[in-house]
């Protein structure tokens, strides 16, 4: 059996070699010309964690963690301390099985993976040009695929192609949620990288957020989220619209908005909803079809739980009856989970940025509210049911 991956992210890394395991061939077909190098830090916990554990890949991904003993909220005029969270106590409210993880090194973490599956049963092709009728740019001939494969999984991030060819625009499907992000990773910066080795630091401020942290590897890592409304202008470059939205923010961050690459990670903190995930014998999986947003925070443990469920059911399959039962019974017993944490992430979406000092104050009391013995559970298990530490917090 053969199956084509559009994506080499982290639900295509895990379908491909899910299925190799299972006896299948398989080709990772990915536009980008080799494993990205942008993103931000993740918290790893829930079905995720899980599926690692299952599937083998859980300490390739314990060794590329980061250690983080606590998140810290900054006044941006003064630098002082606000609040915090003792990432202990997030770890206990969810049994310890919480990794900190930047989302770069995952997918290198996971492409080193496909070392598991037998020679020649995954190729990986960057820098790929899907066939597509009409332009580079045009919908995948999701056809002409089939040609080559029983199966085309669709794992090609919120703006996928392969959706676009089974179902149309993508404008019927993504639930913007009033927000972007932007992250980048800048060398050279020694001064700052003293300055936050082994903290994980966020403004504590109102409509636009950034977070600070040191690398291992002498890098700084740089975080921004800002609403919508500051992005008006699409013709405005990525670098432009973060030194316009961010300068004057914080001094660490107007260092760093003037080392922003000319092309960072800045896109829409949406979600994706659509009727239905397959059609045939195509399928979408991760962010194509479940993107909960990172206001849920477990986009990544997403990703990969549901990599597993949908190659575990069609690993044993021999024909195309069999292979449309799997795509059904994936879409049936999947979804529930999906709509859970994406309806998670809604109601997160009006405390992920405060909009006004109001609301800023009330997360900050609430935080330091934790450290009481009751207040804490209730307060750390939120969190764990909502959105990560690293992109706000749900209370």
């Amino acid at each position: 059996m053969r199956a084509t991956v559009i994506g080499a992210g982290m639900a295509g890394l895990v379908s491909a070699r899910q299925l190799a395991l299972a006896g299948w061939q398989v080709d990772v077909l990915e536009r980008a010309d080799g494993p990205r190098s942008d993103g931000y830090m993740m918290d790893f916990f829930g079905p995720g964690f899980d599926a690692a554990e299952r599937t083998g890949l859980l300490p390739r991904l314990r060794e590329a963690a980061y250690r983080i003993d606590a998140v810290e909220y900054v006044d941006a005029e003064t630098g002082r301390k606000t609040a915090g969270i003792d990432y202990a106590r997030f770890a206990r409210a969810v049994g310890g099985r919480l990794l900190s993880l930047m989302r770069p090194d995952l997918e290198l973490a996971l492409l080193d993976a496909l070392g598991d599956v037998p020679d020649g049963s995954v190729r990986v092709h960057y820098g790929a040009r899907y066939p597509a009728p009409e332009g580079p740019d045009a919908p995948v001939d999701v056809a002409r695929l089939l040609d080559d494969a029983d199966v085309v999984i669709g794992a090609d991030g919120v703006h996928s192609s392969v959706r676009r060819s089974l179902f149309g625009d993508e404008s019927q499907f993504i639930r913007p949620m009033g927000l972007r992000a932007a992250a980048y990773v800048v060398d050279g910066e020694a001064g700052l990288h003293a300055e936050f080795d082994g903290r994980f630091v966020l403004t504590d401020t109102v409509d636009r957020q950034a977070g600070i942290y040191g690398l291992r590897d002498g890098r700084v890592a740089v975080f921004l989220a800002y609403r919508d409304d500051d992005a008006s202008n699409p013709d405005e470059a990525p670098p432009v619209r973060l030194r316009r939205v961010f300068g004057g923010l914080w001094d660490p961050v107007d260092r760093l908005l003037d080392r922003c690459p000319p092309h960072p990670y800045d896109d829409l903190v949406a979600q994706v909803v659509l009727p239905r995930w397959h059609r045939g014998a195509t399928v979408l999986a991760g962010d194509a079809c479940q993107a909960v947003s990172l206001l849920a925070g477990q986009g990544a443990s997403m990703a990969i739980a549901g990599a597993e469920l949908l190659t575990d059911l069609l690993g044993p399959c021999r024909d195309a009856g069999a292979i449309e039962h799997a795509l059904g019974e994936y879409e049936r017993r999947w979804r529930p989970v999906v709509e859970e944490k994406q309806a998670a992430g809604r109601r997160a979406a009006g405390t992920f940025l405060p909009p006004d000092r109001f609301r800023l104050l009330l997360r900050r009391w609430t935080l330091r509210a934790a450290a009481l013995p009751v207040i804490d559970s209730l307060v750390m298990r939120s969190i764990a049911g909502g959105t990560g530490l690293k992109g706000g917090t749900r209370v």
